[in-house]
């Protein structure tokens, strides 16, 4: 018997459909309360159809992340030598990061899930260990150290929180653009938080 070969078309379509499927499912009912199969039914697939796409539901939250992860690395390999390592990492991290106004409200309702969802917390640490280890391995390259070292590592993980902190504010302040929240973070930690050294505010 042949195996059905689907387009490349189709096969996005229907991974974004089970995408849009299971975030709005987790949005309105928690992450745990909502089973894979309910997911394929609200897809319009089957269970086995679903698996083909993704191995859990954690999955289906995090989407292409590992694309991203891959994007992130090429945009790093790609800097410009004249820039500072940190620098360099903080733009391709803009970049990385820089999405259609289309694409913002699935975004929200993704990163809503990934930063406050408790299930999703020890699934999010082996997506982040991805990141931390493309731009440990950045930071070495350009340093000429190990990238298991003190400073490749501490950039690495002080970046993603950056970062981080940056999609918590978004998330939060209806006023500010993701690109803002982004650049203000990375300025912030580039210049050593310029912002605190000041006199105290009593």
């Amino acid at each position: 018997m042949t195996e059905t070969v689907v387009p490349p078309d189709a096969r996005e379509e229907t991974r974004a459909r089970i995408e849009q499927a299971a975030l709005e499912l987790f949005t309105a009912q928690g992450f745990e309360q909502v089973t894979t199969d309910e997911v394929a039914d609200a897809a319009g697939i089957s269970r086995r159809t679903y698996f083909r796409y993704f191995s859990t539901k954690a999955d289906a939250v995090w989407g292409d992340f590992g694309d991203h992860v891959v994007r992130l690395e090429a945009l790093l390999a790609a800097t410009a030598g004249e820039q500072s390592v940190l620098a360099s990492i903080c733009a391709a991290y803009v970049e990385v990061n820089d999405y259609a106004a289309a694409d913002l409200p699935m975004l929200r309702q993704r990163m809503r899930l990934i930063l406050t969802e408790p299930a999703l917390q020890a699934h999010s640490q082996v997506r982040y260990a991805d990141i931390d280890r493309v731009v440990a391995a950045h930071v070495a390259r350009r340093t000429g150290v190990d990238p298991d070292a003190l400073v490749p590592r501490l950039v690495a993980t002080s970046t993603r929180a950056a970062a981080t902190t940056a999609f918590e504010v978004w998330l939060a302040d209806g006023r500010i653009t993701l690109g803002a929240a982004l650049h203000q973070a990375f300025a912030e930690l580039s210049a050593g938080f310029p912002s605190l050294r000041g006199p105290a505010v009593s």
